[in-house]
């Protein structure tokens, strides 16, 4: 793809699990060929109809791990599968992609380092794995809003060595989990230690600390379970050459090698999502807009807090496809 001076240098990004809603994705399903091919692979591939659960529900059968990661994932490649030709068409450049989180996988699909088929049947088989690793209840996380990242790492630090030395209780602990922006910090861990670790950050400062409704401790030690379940699955999968680098969320740097790739992927799952410094890599490569793809605007609204410069837009529906292709051809 051509790339003028006056033209966008693009960077896509894909959403985590949290920005799912039943009925997300309908609007691209009904109005474009393509992406309704991507839910009826979804089907396909995963031998029941995750298009009934994404579009019908119940909230609480979709908010099932198992089932809000591939159903993400299908939104999102829907969206990227109508939006990728206006992009070409456009002699737009993608320079880069990057996904929180499970939004990884949605990247590298994007990229082609992974088919969908192969996808969606990994996010779920992730999704079980994740929900099987801790017993429903003995997990937490929490977002601590308005405290230094140091400041919260010393919290955890504090709390997990009180709980494992001076309690004598090993599994205890609380780690970061997700750097979203400079205002907004996730922590993760065991429900004691992440209770502990949010009410003392609170003591220290912070403007809130408040625990997630969330069914597993995702992105700390005591996911190691799955990640070593992952680990084994991946294995079997076949990786290609991206057709642009995704940032990856542990390295929070440009990967385009299948064998770091796969590696990042499972590292990921007891690693922290580092979103800040994966951000602070667009800028670095010369990315002018980002376009969120996929259900909501949790990264628009993340970016705002990390570098309100970058041009920031998303495609969910024909709506904010027509509105984001505004914005992409206007003159500079």
């Amino acid at each position: 793809m051509m790339n003028s001076e006056n033209t966008p240098s693009l960077a896509l990004l894909f959403p985590g699990q949290g920005s799912q809603t039943v009925g997300m994705g309908r609007g691209l399903y009904d109005n474009y060929p393509a992406a309704r091919a991507v839910f009826e692979e979804a089907d396909e591939a995963l031998g029941f109809s995750l298009s009934e659960i994404i579009f019908n529900g119940p909230e609480e059968t979709l908010k099932l791990t198992e089932h809000t990661q591939p159903a993400i994932l299908t939104v999102s490649i829907a969206a990227w599968r109508v939006l990728e030709p206006e992009v070409l068409a456009r002699n737009l450049l993608v320079r880069l992609a990057a996904g929180h989180s499970l939004g990884e996988f949605s990247a590298h699909v994007a990229a082609g380092t992974l088919s969908f088929a192969d996808a969606v049947r990994t996010v779920r088989a992730r999704g079980q794995f994740m929900q099987s690793a801790v017993p429903a209840g003995e997990g937490a996380m929490a977002a601590i809003l308005g405290l230094s990242l140091a400041e919260i790492e010393a919290a955890c630090r504090s709390v997990t060595d009180e709980l494992q030395h001076a309690e004598g209780r090993p599994n205890e602990m609380a780690a970061i989990a997700n750097l979203n922006s400079p205002e907004q910090t996730v922590i993760s861990g065991s429900k004691e230690a992440v209770e502990r670790a949010a009410a003392l950050c609170k003591e220290q400062g912070a403007k809130r600390s408040v625990l997630l409704p969330v069914s597993a401790p995702f992105h700390c030690p005591l996911m190691m379970p799955a990640q070593l379940k992952l680990s084994e699955w991946l294995e079997q999968i076949q990786f290609s050459q991206p057709q642009f680098p995704v940032v990856s969320n542990v390295e929070s740097k440009p990967l385009s090698q299948p064998d770091a790739i796969r590696e990042a992927l499972i590292r990921q799952v007891t690693g922290a999502v580092r979103w800040v410094e994966c951000i602070g890599v667009l800028r670095q490569n010369n990315v002018t807009h980002a376009i969120e793809v996929g259900p909501g605007k949790v990264l628009t609204g993340l970016n705002r807090q990390i570098d309100r410069s970058l041009s920031t837009s998303n495609v969910e529906d024909p709506a904010s496809l027509e509105k984001t292709l505004e914005r992409l051809t206007a003159p500079a």
